[in-house]
């Protein structure tokens, strides 16, 4: 099997042989084919197969009312007691409707609502604890504000509720893969998903992770997962994929991913990226404490819009959406 990577570059000077990368900003007139046997190498656009053109090349569909034509931002609302970053900060729901309100004015196109945990080491938070904590967070933010809604859950109770509450997409670490009943009930309740990579659980994933080829590994899981939801019921186009940087991956996983993650576009769907705060950007930037790695995340996160990624999950909303409007802008300005 072979894989193709689009070499993706911006601005509004193109060559006339350049395709478009989806309804996006980005465009490419070589790309990179790869393989689990032989070398990788550079190619004109002219070796691509029309299906594989069509995948790269197709405007991607609305989602939870988003075009994807510019960036979105997604802002994080954790309403856990012991989150990495952000944990106890928002556990009432007056404090998470409060932040979220803030998010939405700094610039957040879709709320990211989460009551479990998924850091390294993390347990597993019943059902209905999980419920709890994001129902009514979720009414209370519904009641100020019509901005689209993430529920960020791996289980299906958790996400009727949460759908029930106001949310309008639901976001699986997990991948669909903890609980069988959660492709089914999106698929009848007709709300987009996103579906993440993850190698194990919160609690035992950064435990010695290991892949014969992550990119390739990574890219094959969310393949297989996308055929199997779309089996389900649920429309392709409604889908958005998320590398999982950071589930179950070292430095070296999430550097690798990272590098290219414009494969991903192959798949034919709109790409999230979720790296924000993460504990490689700590590392890397001297930043032992979360707070303290949001210029990081903001270095990841422009890097990852100039491969074309069209989502990017954000904790500090107001700081990515400046660092955004400032690449836009020097784009427009070629």
């Amino acid at each position: 099997m072979r894989y193709v990577r689009p070499l993706v570059q911006v601005g509004n000077t193109r060559p006339d042989d350049a395709l478009p990368l989806a309804s996006g900003w980005g465009w490419f007139t070589h790309i990179e084919i790869l393989s689990r046997r032989h070398t990788s190498r550079v190619a004109s656009v002219s070796e691509l197969t029309s299906a594989e053109s069509a995948a790269l090349t197709a405007p991607r569909g609305l989602i939870s009312g988003m075009t994807f034509d510019v960036p979105r931002l997604m802002g994080i609302v954790n309403v856990t007691p012991d989150s990495f970053s952000d944990g106890g900060e928002n556990a009432a729901p007056e404090m998470a409707c409060q932040t979220a309100l803030q998010m939405i004015g700094q610039g957040a196109d879709i709320l990211d609502i989460g009551g479990e945990s998924t850091r390294p080491g993390a347990r597993t938070v019943a059902v209905d604890d999980e419920i709890a904590r994001v129902a009514p967070a979720i009414s209370a933010i519904r009641a100020k504000t019509t901005h689209p809604i993430s529920i960020d859950t791996r289980k299906a109770p958790v996400a009727k509720a949460a759908l029930d509450a106001g949310a309008s997409l639901v976001n699986d670490v997990a991948g669909f893969t903890f609980d069988a009943a959660l492709a089914p009930l999106c698929a009848k309740r007709d709300v987009p998903v996103c579906v993440m990579h993850a190698q194990g659980d919160p609690a035992t994933m950064q435990k010695d992770p290991h892949y014969e080829n992550v990119l390739l590994d990574v890219y094959d899981f969310l393949a297989e997962r996308i055929e199997t939801l779309t089996r389900q019921g649920l429309p392709r186009g409604q889908i958005i994929v998320d590398p999982g940087i950071g589930f179950g991956k070292n430095m070296t996983h999430n550097l690798a991913l990272l590098e290219k993650i414009s494969l991903f576009h192959s798949l034919g769907a709109p790409i999230l990226l979720g790296a924000s705060r993460k504990r490689f950007i700590g590392t890397l930037g001297g930043a032992s404490e979360p707070q303290g790695r949001d210029a990081g995340s903001i270095g990841v996160a422009l890097a990852a819009l100039g491969q074309g990624v069209q989502i990017v999950r954000a904790h500090d909303v107001a700081g990515h959406a400046q660092a955004i409007a400032l690449w836009r802008a020097g784009m427009a300005h070629e």
